[in-house]
């Protein structure tokens, strides 16, 4: 497609002058004012616009603002025969790419015309690529909006367009597979193959030949030639998760080839060289595993060119609705249930469990929660006793208060509600875990009616 470019200049001879010079090699508009310029502005999209700074009415400062304020922003280039250093440095300031005074030299306008496109290409793509990377996240269940969340996802959106080796660090469960394919889909990688590799599934000989490939006949079972998953990757991406369970001669292997981008399959000499992003995934202290010999520091510092944290649950609360809300409609939908609600006493507890496993714990949690319930409300005293902060065997109302502080009222609405579906509605028991008289109950019954979930006198 030819590139479009608008000259808004007062000046007939020189706007004319200009389209004549430019309209071989680009698809070229006028517009005598800024006014008309704002016009066709709205009506089509350019390239880039070249603007006189100073025009009767409106300003080539104004036309910068409005190029600013569309869709798909123009690059612009500001000219005039006023040529200061300050009128420069207002135009660079409000957005003008670049600058040129009159009488305008055609050879140095299309240069600036050319690095004008290039930029606003390189803006274009870079915006694909956020863009493309936010459907990433929304896609596949990283979904939330706490800090910590956000500040991985701007981590991710900087280093994405790179060749940079990233290392993701996180404890079991926290996301980092889905981090390492939102990199590959956010890069320039994006159409070759993202190619997983679980390094801690396999024994270090098939580890070897997953990586490397082999030649047929170079151990005992090579029945055939194998393409190793970084050739089968060239040109994409390679995700190394659990780096830090492989053994010392894979690491040898590996260090050689992250500094080369080239192998050898096993039992071959020939040299093969690729085209491959690396990243790699552990859930384990490198550092401190280099420390104690149980790593190559020289293959640590190759890995950690870029270090990404993925937070665990219990340091991102706010987002265990969300995500409860993500994966209830997921499950919801894909066994044709109704979907579960969670009532707020619930949540709260929610919120406080630790989450040892993480995201694929509270997945997990979901999918059982909509496969046993299939639809419905669960309340707070229905979630299992880890959820509660309760031991096995513990009396019934010593579970400690969600980390959430609650008001007194609360509090006491949680406690009589509890001991009110422990003794299955039996209000004599209730009474009794509590401590108080049977009548005191009922006045607190009456007075909180929503209580009595069995509504039995």
């Amino acid at each position: 497609m030819v590139p479009s470019v608008l000259i808004v200049d007062d000046e007939k001879h020189t706007r004319e002058g200009l389209q004549q010079a430019l309209q071989d090699n680009y698809d070229v508009s006028v517009a005598a004012s800024a006014d008309e310029g704002f016009n066709l502005m709205e009506a089509q999209e350019f390239d880039v616009i070249v603007t006189d700074l100073r025009m009767p009415g409106k300003s080539g400062l104004k036309v910068i603002d409005k190029a600013l304020t569309l869709a798909n922003k123009p690059a612009v280039i500001m000219m005039t025969a006023y040529g200061s250093i300050d009128s420069a440095v207002e135009a660079m300031k409000r957005g003008a790419v670049d600058f040129l005074t009159k009488p305008v030299n055609i050879e140095r306008l299309e240069i600036l015309i050319q690095r004008a496109l290039k930029t606003r290409t390189l803006e274009v793509e870079v915006k694909q690529l956020h863009d493309r990377l936010d459907e990433k996240f929304n896609a596949d269940g990283i979904v939330g909006h706490s800090q910590k969340l956000k500040d991985v996802i701007e981590r991710v959106k900087l280093v994405a367009p790179s060749k940079a080796t990233i290392l993701i660090e996180g404890e079991t469960g926290t996301g980092k597979e889905l981090v390492a394919q939102a990199i590959h889909q956010a890069s320039p990688r994006a159409r070759a193959a993202f190619i997983p590799v679980h390094c801690a599934a396999l024994p270090p000989m098939l580890l070897e030949s997953e990586l490397f490939g082999h030649e047929r006949g170079s151990f005992t079972g090579a029945t055939e030639r194998r393409i190793g998953r970084f050739e089968a990757a060239d040109g994409g991406t390679v995700f190394l998760d659990e780096i830090g369970e492989i053994g010392p001669e894979i690491q040898v292997k590996l260090l050689r080839f992250i500094e080369t981008r080239s192998f050898e399959r096993i039992g071959s000499t020939k040299t093969l060289t690729v085209d491959v992003r690396l990243v790699a995934a552990t859930n384990r202290n490198l550092e401190q595993m280099v420390k104690d010999g149980k790593f190559r520091e020289d293959l640590f510092f190759r890995l950690n060119v870029v270090r990404i944290t993925t937070p665990p649950l219990r340091e991102r609360p706010d987002d265990i609705p969300v995500l409860l809300d993500h994966f209830i409609r997921q499950f919801s939908k894909e066994n044709a249930y109704e979907p579960v609600s969670i009532d707020p006493g619930a949540m709260r507890f929610l919120q406080a469990y630790a989450w040892p496993g993480n995201i694929r714990e509270l997945r997990n949690f979901a999918e059982n929660v909509v496969v046993l319930r299939r639809g419905g409300t669960l309340n707070e005293f229905e979630l299992e006793p880890k959820f509660r902060g309760e031991v096995a065997g513990s009396p019934v109302l010593s579970s400690p208060a969600p980390a959430n502080p609650l008001s007194v009222e609360e509090n006491e609405k949680r406690l009589l509600r509890e001991a009110l579906i422990k003794a299955r509605g039996n209000r004599t028991q209730a009474a009794e875990m509590l401590g108080i008289s049977r009548r005191t109950l009922h006045r607190k019954i009456a007075q909180w009616p929503e209580l009595d979930v069995y509504g039995r006198a």
